[in-house]
């Protein structure tokens, strides 16, 4: 690709991503991502890699990272300056670009590393889409299951057996949970079933440790700044973890994926491997070396000792972001069971 037309694409994931923050909650956010179109002819080394990103702007959510950066500055105090942007006292646009230009500028070193790797928002408001998922298979496969997550960073949702959920008036879980999953609900509720967790764990190539105060600051910085539900999501997850530390291996998910279903598994239990957003980030070779492991091991699933495939990722095509299950013995082929937001706050169940 020639400069020009690298440039014009990293354009195109900026405009994208800012309007999706902002028709979702977000439009201070919105503005600070967009601010980012100043970079590009803006003399910075950031804006230089962002101009001439080599992979895919928007499937990699380059914006997403230098947004994680820039919120990052001011929740640790190191630069105020666009404090007042995501109070929305500022919503000038000219105004919100020479800012994120000069803040840019003067943390240039500071925020390269945020474009090194996608963000992980580990967004507990998720967890609504996966529990509904289990409800359902519930139904069909008994209350029993081992659950394994990809891509987990911090271990937010390996925590989800201890989330309080209600579902349109279907609910799971401790009723004194620091997280309270209540989304707005669309459709008929999830059907009422028991769930029991057996087992939950995760994986993630750079986990993030809830329990160093750096390390949870960061992930907090990926959370857009004037959704505070999600703020205190985040808060209530690190309030769980203290308690008990989610169990994340640092791992690649396709090893992982294949250690996981050669271990042992419990009689009269489903093992669910199950992720969020995560799909769009991991390389085709790792994607097919899992879709060929579930494949294999589904076949050799049985009526004791069962298989489900649990995916609340985004259709690259509608941008829909689509909770999908797949099950063995039995149920091979997907099922669309949803759409749900991207952090949680609605969820739409097709009640199939």
């Amino acid at each position: 690709m020639n400069p020009i037309m690298e440039i014009e694409e990293a354009a195109k994931a900026i405009e994208w991503q800012a309007d999706h923050a902002t028709n979702n909650g977000a439009p201070c956010t919105g503005r600070v991502v967009r601010g980012q179109l100043a970079l590009l002819g803006g003399g910075t080394a950031v804006g230089r890699r962002i101009a001439h990103w080599p992979g895919k702007p928007l499937e990699d959510a380059l914006p997403l990272r230098l947004a994680g950066g820039h919120h990052n500055l001011v929740l640790t105090g190191t630069d105020l300056r666009l404090a007042p942007v995501y109070r929305g006292e500022v919503t000038d646009q000219a105004s919100v670009d020479a800012l994120v230009l000069a803040v840019t500028r003067d943390h240039d070193e500071a925020l390269l590393p945020w474009l090194d790797g996608p963000p992980q928002t580990n967004e507990a408001g998720r967890s609504a889409s996966i529990m509904a998922a289990l409800m359902w298979l519930a139904g069909r496969l008994g209350p029993r299951f081992e659950l394994n997550e990809l891509g987990a960073s911090a271990g937010v949702n390996t925590m989800m057996e201890r989330f309080f959920f209600d579902l349109a008036g279907t609910t799971a879980g401790p009723t004194d949970s620091p997280m309270q999953i209540v989304p707005e609900w669309r459709g008929p509720p999830p059907p009422q079933a028991d769930v029991e967790i057996c087992a939950i764990q995760g994986c993630d190539r750079a986990p993030v440790n809830l329990a160093d105060k750096a390390e949870a600051l960061r992930l907090k910085s990926y959370v857009w700044a004037e959704v505070t539900t999600r703020i205190a999501r985040i808060d209530a997850a690190i309030a769980l973890a203290a308690q008990k530390v989610p169990d994340v291996a640092q791992m690649d998910a396709a090893d992982w994926v294949d250690q996981r279903l050669l271990a042992a598994h419990e009689g009269d239990t489903t093992r669910v491997v199950f992720h969020s957003i995560v799909w769009q980030y991991l390389p085709p070779e790792t994607r097919a070396r899992i879709e060929r492991a579930m494949a294999e091991a589904g076949a050799l699933a049985t009526a004791d000792r069962r298989l489900a495939w649990v995916m609340l990722e985004t259709n690259r095509q509608t941008f829909r972001h689509e909770l999908t299950v797949r099950y063995w013995p039995g149920g091979e082929r997907p099922v669309l069971l949803g759409t749900a937001h991207a952090h949680g706050a609605w969820v739409e169940w097709f009640g199939v």
